[in-house]
């Protein structure tokens, strides 16, 4: 009995021998502090020299992982300097391991309730330990190289270990590359603008040959797109024609003036008489006339057929202007909606690197205890296992990561030779103020596609006027003068004037006008029934995207408590395993568990912003609010 529990000493203090509480209490005087809520206290249990005996193999071993960790992860007093606190529930534990090359940007725990994230950023103070995470490079790419477990060349290069050393950053090695910093609205732009050509196509392969490889904000990407976003431009284009179009109609309000010119050559046989008693004979002979007529046209009266036109090209116009407000509010959604995959793309890169360091340290630590003589080939072989499947994980994120930022390439419209990334770290976005009845009534008041069809039910009715204007009646005035003079002739100038109106009543046209008219009432029926089927899509849309934000708020609060639990859960297994009281099979779980709740932290942050832009989306141009005041 005594030698077991001396076994289960030995797995369980192992992380006495490199981290004592005396070396901790003089690196970080709050480890001392007995008002500090994430204090530990380990104690040594006496023990029988037979039973020190008895476990000499044992000590041997644990000397030697102490060694090899001190290697790794530094002296003792270094160690407990980078020691931080991890709540689990109402109390804590000190954790050796920090979180690995996060860049998820989360906001402190209160100490009051643990569960509580705010959901602004910066609306707290940092904790020390936040305020020591830098962000890693969103395009750090793995060197190729030959992995030291027999994969193969051009796999990722294994780290030394996941704990940095003094100053370092877990999960990198301590040689965290820093994010990029974005350069300037204008300098991107320059650099990612596309041909001015839109005809141009690229004909060698140095011309689609990525060279620009460009971080950007979210700000700079929405900007992008309205500047080069294809449909975008083809809206703009088709609204700039229906404002055409009003013009056209307009222009019926005015006078036409039609001016004529001609010039006629023309030649016949003329009878010419030659005298007394002679025959008459023939001549050809030719004249030339030129002539002019100016002609001046109002119509006075069409039975509303003019202004109707007119409403109805101006209701088209406006009809267009929300089809570029619909489709700005959709690239604006697309745009967000994109950059958080890419986003996330870059974070499911960072995971499955992280994961890929800490199977190989597992595979490291089963080496070594079956070198020891404790460990089992079985063990060596899981930890292999693992390792291939997390390079091969770690593989497919970075294809994954690749067609994302792709994707938004395509979106935005870049130069050929172009690549961008996420310069943005991960952060969670502004908070939703309003509730869910406010949000409701402010997207009835602001959607533009509840006020297109409202304009489609208004074209439709001055189109019907168009259409039984036809029956009426329509006066018309005129005023036309003439001029000629024929030049083989000295009759000099002849002109002449006319003046007078006209009337045009169609008696008869077998009902086209009154089928036209019948159309464009079944149309208005058919606008004022999108609009009721609208409204009702409208709020499913609120209340869905609402709902998702309130759920992913509360998963934000949870999944960071998830992450720390399972850090500290993959440390303690790691050590059973090392002092031989644990199995393989248990750090693997741990393993898995730590990436799985990471993996949740990610999509609940990232989750509650692609939640936002839907909900901004569904209450459309927020929060200008220029539209109506009501539909």
């Amino acid at each position: 009995m005594h030698s077991s529990y001396a076994l289960v000493f030995f797995g369980v203090g192992v992380a006495i021998a490199l981290n004592p509480p005396q070396a901790a209490s003089a690196a970080d005087p709050s480890m001392a502090n007995p008002a500090t809520p994430l204090e530990v206290s380990w104690e040594h249990p006496p023990q029988s020299a037979s039973e020190s005996v008895g476990h000499t193999q044992l000590g041997r071993l644990l000397e030697a992982v102490a060694r090899r960790d001190e290697r790794l992860i530094g002296s003792p007093t270094e160690s407990s300097s980078r020691a931080q606190a991890v709540y689990v529930g109402e109390a804590s534990v000190s954790g050796a391991i920090a979180h690995p090359a996060s860049t998820l940007v989360a906001q402190t725990l209160p100490a009051s309730d643990p569960t509580q994230v705010p959901l602004q950023p910066g609306s707290e103070p940092a904790s020390s330990a936040d305020t020591e995470r830098t962000t890693p490079s969103a395009t750090e790419q793995p060197p190729p190289a030959t992995p030291a477990d027999g994969g193969q060349p051009g796999g990722v290069a294994p780290a030394a270990d996941t704990t940095p050393a003094s100053g370092g950053r877990p999960g990198t090695g301590g040689n965290s590359t820093p994010r990029p910093t974005p350069a300037s609205t204008d300098t991107v732009i320059d650099r990612l603008n596309p041909s001015p050509n839109p005809l141009a196509v690229p004909t060698r392969p140095e011309e689609v040959r990525i060279t620009v490889n460009q971080p950007i904000t979210l700000q700079q990407a929405l900007e992008l797109a309205q500047r080069n976003n294809r449909p975008l431009q083809t809206a703009i284009l088709e609204l700039e024609s229906s404002r055409q179009a009003v013009r056209e109609a307009q222009a019926s309000l005015l006078p036409t003036v039609a001016a004529n010119a001609n010039i006629t050559n023309s030649g016949r046989d003329v009878q010419v008489f030659q005298g007394p008693f002679l025959p008459f004979a023939t001549e050809f002979r030719t004249a030339t006339s030129v002539g002019a007529s100016l002609q001046v046209t109002y119509p006075l009266f069409t039975s509303g057929r003019r202004l109707a036109t007119i409403s109805a090209a101006e209701a088209q116009a406006r009809f267009q202007a929300l089809q570029v407000e619909v489709l700005a509010e959709q690239i604006r959604l697309d745009v967000s909606t994109e950059y958080y995959d890419m986003q996330q793309r870059d974070e499911e890169v960072r995971i499955a690197r992280d994961a890929l360091q800490q199977a190989e340290r597992s595979l490291r630590d089963a080496e070594a205890l079956e070198r020891a003589g404790v460990g089992t080939r079985f063990d060596v072989l899981q930890a292999q296992v693992d390792v291939a499947n997390s390079r091969q994980e770690l593989t497919q994120a970075l294809s994954q990561q690749a067609i994302a930022r792709r994707r938004l390439v395509q979106r935005l419209g870049l130069a050929e030779n172009a690549n961008i990334s996420a310069a943005d770290p991960v952060a969670v976005a502004a908070d939703w103020a309003l509730s869910l009845e406010d949000s409701v009534v402010l997207a009835y008041r602001n959607r533009a596609e509840l006020e297109q069809q409202l304009v489609q039910r208004e074209i439709a009715q001055e189109r019907r006027r168009v259409a039984l204007a036809a029956l009426g009646p329509e006066v018309s005035v005129f005023a036309q003068y003439n001029l000629a003079v024929t030049l083989d002739q000295d009759n000099g100038f002849r002109d002449d004037y006319q003046v007078g109106a006209r009337v045009n009543l169609n008696l008869y046209d077998g009902g086209a006008a009154r089928a036209r008219a019948r159309q464009q009432e079944i149309n208005q029926a058919i606008a004022e029934t999108r609009f009721a089927d609208l409204r009702q899509t409208v709020r499913f849309q609120v209340e869905q995207a609402y709902s998702t934000l309130q759920a992913n708020r509360e998963n934000i609060r949870t999944t960071r408590l998830g992450v720390e639990q399972a850090r500290e859960a993959l440390r303690l297994a790691r050590l059973r395993f090392q002092a031989g009281v644990g199995t393989q099979s248990d750090v693997l779980r741990a393993q898995t568990e730590l990436t799985r709740a990471e993996v949740n932290q990610l999509n609940a942050i990232l989750g509650y912003n692609r939640s936002l832009v839907l909900l901004q989306r569904a209450i459309s141009n927020f929060p200008e609010g220029n539209l109506a005041a009501s539909p």
